[in-house]
């Protein structure tokens, strides 16, 4: 046996291609090449200067040393205030776990919850770690797919796919690569799934205040507390804030809260001190520099949808929340002689310079769907305009 062998989880486990690709576009602007990028979920705002100052007291105050393991009190204080002034659930602050970003939040979920074997659902298109996780964590994701152009799952689609191995269902709303927002009679009509056949909820929140126009985001864990059981509410500061790389998320669930704890102990002791003060601010003070931001995106939306309509080949429909598109390119292949979405994605970056991700690693797509290629707007408008004009010229090139 050799000594350097690995874990055979491990070893099928695949990267982040959203990172992959992100890395692979800075290499090429790095040789000279112009890259536009439309790869990273990451907003190209600052963090806002209130949150920078607040960490910098911190650290000068002696916030540097080991907090409580679950976080400090103050920030899970100030999470609970958050929950139910945003989402209108009661959670006290021993029912939450603060971590080192979501999804450090989701992967002591699933680690807490699973035993080997159970299914977890997933609907599609999902964000490329979920299933990865749920390997690792020895649990089978299982793709809940839609009806075609939908691109949100309803109690049938799940009751097609569900088995008596069903341990969990993922529901990410808004989506990412979608940005669909599941209404609140969607989420009750899943939660009272979940009921009926004692299924837990991992609710991925993260992108909640970034959703646009009369859409509304619905906490399962607000419809009744039963549904508050059955749900674990992940969420975070990397979107709302601009604070990606702070590296703040939690989870909140009453009966959970003391497991994930024992996770932390056992892994990084807790998340980053002065950041947590950083986020107790975000969370409490003005709200201005993230409404900014929204409206920033909102316009920012509306302006790549409109532009890439306007590209022959492609159909995008308008999300309702955060900060992606999901534009139907199955005439586009055909006219530039793709096979496949991820073939057109690799034109576009290597003959056109810009930086998109496929379908494909967003889940098995859906029968009959057709292909689907994401665009994060997280860009200025000029970075935008650049790269809808590079795809149309390359559209235009290479046409049969």
């Amino acid at each position: 046996m050799s000594a350097s062998r690995v874990n055979a989880r491990v070893r099928a486990l695949r990267p982040s291609e959203t990172l992959a690709l992100s890395a692979r576009a800075r290499e090429l602007r790095a040789r000279g090449e112009k890259v536009v990028s439309f790869a990273a979920g990451e907003p190209d705002f600052e963090t806002p200067a209130s949150i920078q100052n607040a960490a910098i007291e911190a650290i000068r105050g002696g916030h540097h040393r080991y907090t409580e393991v679950a976080g400090t009190l103050a920030l899970r204080t100030a999470i609970a205030e958050k929950l139910r002034r945003d989402s209108g659930v009661t959670y006290g602050p021993k029912e939450i776990v603060v971590g080192n970003g979501a999804k450090h939040a989701i992967w002591n979920a699933l680690f807490t919850v699973l035993e080997p074997g159970d299914e977890v659902l997933c609907p599609v298109p999902y964000w490329v770690s979920f299933p990865e996780m749920v390997r690792l964590a020895g649990g089978m994701p299982v793709a809940v797919p839609p009806a075609p152009g939908r691109y949100k799952i309803t109690v049938e689609d799940v009751e097609r796919v569900r088995t008596p191995r069903t341990r969990l269902l993922i529901l990410n709303s808004p989506n990412n690569p979608s940005g669909m927002v599941y209404t609140r009679d969607e989420v009750a009509a899943l939660v009272e799934l979940a009921r009926r056949h004692d299924l837990l909820i991992l609710s991925d929140e993260i992108y909640e205040k970034l959703i646009y126009g009369d859409a509304r985001h619905t906490s399962p864990a607000s419809l009744g507390e039963e549904a508050r059981s059955r749900t674990i509410v992940i969420n975070g500061v990397s979107k709302t804030w601009a604070m990606t790389g702070w590296r703040i998320g939690y989870a909140a669930n009453t009966k959970l809260a003391p497991v994930f704890t024992r996770w932390v102990t056992n892994t990084d002791s807790c998340a980053p001190h002065p950041n947590q003060w950083a986020v107790v601010t975000a969370l409490n003070a003005d709200q201005g520099p993230s409404d900014h931001m929204r409206d920033v995106f909102l316009t920012r939306r509306d302006h790549i949808v409109a532009g890439l309509n306007r590209i022959p080949g492609f159909r995008c429909q308008t999300p309702g929340g955060a900060f992606y598109v999901w534009p139907n390119v199955t005439d586009a292949c055909k006219r530039v002689g793709a096979g496949s979405s991820e073939e057109l994605r690799k034109r576009l970056l290597h003959d056109a310079g810009v930086a998109v991700l496929a379908d494909v690693h967003f889940g098995t797509p859906v029968e009959g769907e057709g292909q689907h290629i994401r665009f994060s707007y997280a860009s200025s408008l000029p970075a935008i305009d650049e790269g809808l004009s590079r795809i149309a010229e390359f559209m235009k090139k290479n046409t049969r």
